[in-house]
C-alpha cells in the first residue's frame, strides 16, 4: 500500500469513528508522525492531503524541515509530539510551530523565557499523565478527580503556567497504555476529557484542544472528544 492509500485508509477509520461518535469529521485534525522517515516519505504525505507533521526528536527533524517544505505542495504544520529536554528548548522554538509535549512547569518557565527574548509566542499542549505509568512522561494527573493531593498539586503547578507570558496553551495531550483493554484505553482518554472540562470552569482558560489517540487507538479516542489525533505507523508503515 502507498502512502496516499494509507492515508485513504486512516481517514475512512476517521470518518468511521466520528460517524459512530455523532461527530463532524472536520473537528479531528490527523498529525502524520513521521518520526524515522524521510523528507520523501513526508512529501509523498503532503501530496496526499496532509497538513501536520509530528516529529519526536529535535535533531532528527532540523534536517527535514527544509527539504520538505522545499518540495512540498504547500505550508505544513510541524508539531513537537516527544519529550524535549530542557537544554533544547531553544531549537524546538526556531523549529516548531506547536509543541504538543509540554510536561513540566518547569520546561514551561524555560520556554516562556527564550520565546520572549526572542519576541516569539509558542504555541503548545499540556501533556497530562492520567494513565499513571511511570514511564509517561507529563503532569501528574492519575485519578485527578479523586485523589485531592494529585488535584491540589496539577492545579498549583497549573495555575502558575497558565499566567506564564509568551505562551498559548491550546489544550491537553495525552497517551493511553499500550495494549491494554478497550475499557482501560476508553477511561484514559475520558479522564483526560473531563480534566479538561474542570481546568476551564475553575481556571477561567480556553484549552480547545485535546490530543489522544494513536494508530491503535484512535477511534476510542474520537469517541472520548479527541481534537488531534497522532498516526505513525498506520500512514508510514513500520519504523525504519
Amino acid at each position: 500500500m502507498s502512502i496516499a492509500d494509507n492515508i485513504k485508509r486512516v481517514q475512512d477509520r476517521i470518518n468511521a469513528a466520528c460517524a459512530k461518535a455523532n461527530r463532524d469529521p472536520s473537528e479531528i485534525t490527523l498529525i502524520a508522525v513521521s518520526k524515522q522517515k524521510s523528507a520523501v516519505d513526508i512529501v509523498s504525505a503532503a501530496e496526499a492531503g496532509i497538513q501536520h507533521i509530528g516529529e519526536n526528536r529535535v535533531e532528527e527533524c532540523a534536517g527535514k524541515i527544509a527539504p520538505v517544505q522545499a518540495a512540498a505542495p504547500g505550508a505544513l504544520t510541524w508539531h513537537m509530539v516527544g519529550h524535549v529536554q530542557s537544554r533544547k528548548a531553544k531549537q524546538v522554538l526556531q523549529l516548531f510551530d506547536i509543541v504538543q509535549s509540554l510536561d513540566s512547569l518547569r520546561l514551561a518557565r524555560r520556554y516562556s523565557r527564550l520565546a520572549g527574548e526572542s519576541d516569539l509566542r509558542l504555541r503548545a499542549l499540556l501533556e497530562i499523565n492520567v494513565s499513571g505509568e511511570a514511564s509517561k512522561h507529563g503532569f501528574a494527573g492519575y485519578n485527578w478527580y479523586q485523589d485531592s493531593a494529585v488535584r491540589d498539586r496539577l492545579w498549583r503547578e497549573l495555575a502558575e503556567l497558565f499566567e506564564l507570558p509568551n505562551l498559548e496553551i491550546a489544550g491537553l495531550m495525552t497517551m493511553a497504555p499500550f495494549h491494554a483493554q478497550e475499557t482501560t484505553i476508553r477511561r484514559v482518554f475520558a479522564d483526560l476529557a473531563g480534566l479538561r472540562v474542570e481546568l476551564q470552569n475553575s481556571l477561567d482558560v480556553s484549552l480547545p484542544e485535546l490530543s489522544m489517540g494513536m494508530t491503535d487507538d484512535f477511534e476510542l479516542a474520537i469517541v472520548e472528544g479527541a481534537t488531534m489525533i497522532r498516526v505513525g505507523r498506520a500512514l508510514f508503515g513500520g519504523r525504519n
